[in-house]
């Protein structure tokens, strides 16, 4: 049985444009105002790491336990891809991403009610709501900024705006830790022996931990969502679903096999990304590796995703100049060897090396994405919705190191992301390459 290749879609190839095309105009302000979106995103999404050690506490939960909050939230790009895809088709990349903003604030309004309640369940259905909103998000704004100017340079400019993306990954922990680790939680049996007044005020301030910070969140994304829908933004409707006139499926997509790696490349960052993540404030605050509190701990969480975002600035000049696939592989190879460090090792030099994978982590998650989509023309709305349902590994990594950790040891849990790297090593040199034809078994 042979597997030959799809020409990839002459509409996106590399070869110049009509006057006038939009694939090949540059929108230096409409880049600007979606960068914002980025921002908030990236804030929402670290803001995890603080909730997950704060929950652990309050329902005294273990490891797998807690990380159920990492397998609902992106767990929810698996399941509401598709939806947002035909949501992008139907609407449009501005509209789809106004919707996101309005369902995302919907899900942060949710975490009043669910502190009041006090039920893990409703912590973990609004944090559905709010992922299903930057779902939609995701699906329109990565493939917008893609689109924002010419090919050869998607993979710089997608970088450039997932730096500020970093940006509120990095402010989100420092934030968080004063909100929502500002008090030490109580144990059970502490509440039990306190006063039924003392009982009650203890309650109020612990829910008010979680409801103060997501319902300003709540507020800023719908003033963010208003501020889109006013300001005028490209429709680049010739690279949505729209413009999909032989109504190609999901599987017509990933016969193109540097999409069909590149989903798989998405699947493996997020999940090794966000298992470090998710782990940092408990692996750092181990006798034998920090022995510091949560809360200094979620400072060194800080630093994690502030060297992605350092590192995404420095990579949007270094891919506008060098093979983004070379460097992709270079990068994932570094933090191979930082992974083998931090577990092989103890103190400081734990410490530091596990903080320092988030700068090489920099260019990974835009550089797949756009060579991912990599003139694939009208699928490029598929090859989005599926490249982003591939962030459930953001779901599946965290919750398979939480049983590892419940029976190794959180250091040695760490080998799970150091296997997705090294599949990352295979995406850069081999898998992201443009064959010629889908892949179609013959006889």
């Amino acid at each position: 049985m042979a597997f030959t290749a799809p020409t990839p879609p002459s509409s996106v190839s590399a070869s110049a444009s009509a006057p006038g095309d939009n694939r090949y105009t540059y929108y230096p302000l409409a880049l600007t105002v979606i960068t914002t979106v980025f921002f908030m995103w990236g804030f929402l999404t670290a803001l995890n790491d603080i909730l997950i050690p704060h929950l652990k506490a309050v329902f005294e939960l273990n490891y797998a336990q807690a990380m159920l909050v990492q397998f609902t939230f992106f767990g929810a790009y698996f399941l509401m891809s598709l939806p947002a895809g035909r949501v992008v088709a139907h609407l449009g990349y501005k509209k789809s991403i106004v919707a996101g903003l309005i369902i995302a604030g919907i899900g942060a309004v949710g975490f009043w009610p669910a502190a009041n309640l006090r039920l893990y369940p409703a912590f973990l259905g609004a944090l559905f709501v709010l992922a299903t909103g930057i779902t939609v998000l995701q699906v329109a704004a990565n493939p917008y900024v893609a689109l924002l100017g010419p090919e050869k340079t998607s993979s710089s400019r997608l970088t450039l705006a997932q730096a500020l993306n970093s940006l509120g990954t990095t402010i989100a922990p420092r934030i968080g830790s004063l909100l929502i680790l500002s008090t030490q939680v109580k144990s059970a049996s502490d509440i039990a022996n306190m006063s039924a007044s003392g009982q009650v005020l203890y309650r109020a301030q612990e829910a008010q931990a979680v409801q103060t910070p997501y319902i300003g969140l709540a507020v800023v994304l719908i003033l963010l969502a208003i501020f889109v829908w006013i300001f005028r933004l490209p429709k680049l409707e010739e690279s949505t679903e729209k413009a999909d006139t032989n109504h190609h499926s999901l599987l017509d997509a990933l016969r193109y096999p540097h999409l069909l790696f590149g989903v798989l490349g998405i699947f493996c960052y997020v999940g090794a990304e966000v298992s470090i993540g998710s782990f940092m404030v408990n692996y750092l605050s181990l006798p034998n590796i920090g022995h510091i509190s949560e809360r200094e701990a979620a400072n060194y969480v800080s630093l994690y995703w502030g060297g992605a975002m350092v590192g995404r600035f420095l990579g949007s000049a270094l891919l506008a100049k060098f093979s983004p696939r070379k460097l992709l592989a270079m990068f994932a190879a570094v933090n191979i060897l930082l992974l083998l460090t931090t577990i092989a090792t103890a103190g400081t030099t734990a410490m530091y090396s596990i903080v320092a994978i988030g700068l090489f982590n920099s260019i990974m998650f835009p550089t797949i994405f756009s060579l991912g989509i990599e003139r694939m023309g009208p699928l490029t709305g598929k090859a989005s919705s599926l490249l982003i349902m591939a962030i459930v590994g953001g779901a599946v990594m965290p919750y398979v190191q939480g049983f590892l950790a419940d029976s190794i040891g959180v250091q040695h849990a760490f080998f799970l992301p150091l296997l997705c790297y090294a599949y990352i090593v295979f995406y850069g040199l081999s898998g992201s390459r443009i064959r010629t034809a889908p892949v179609d078994a013959q006889s």
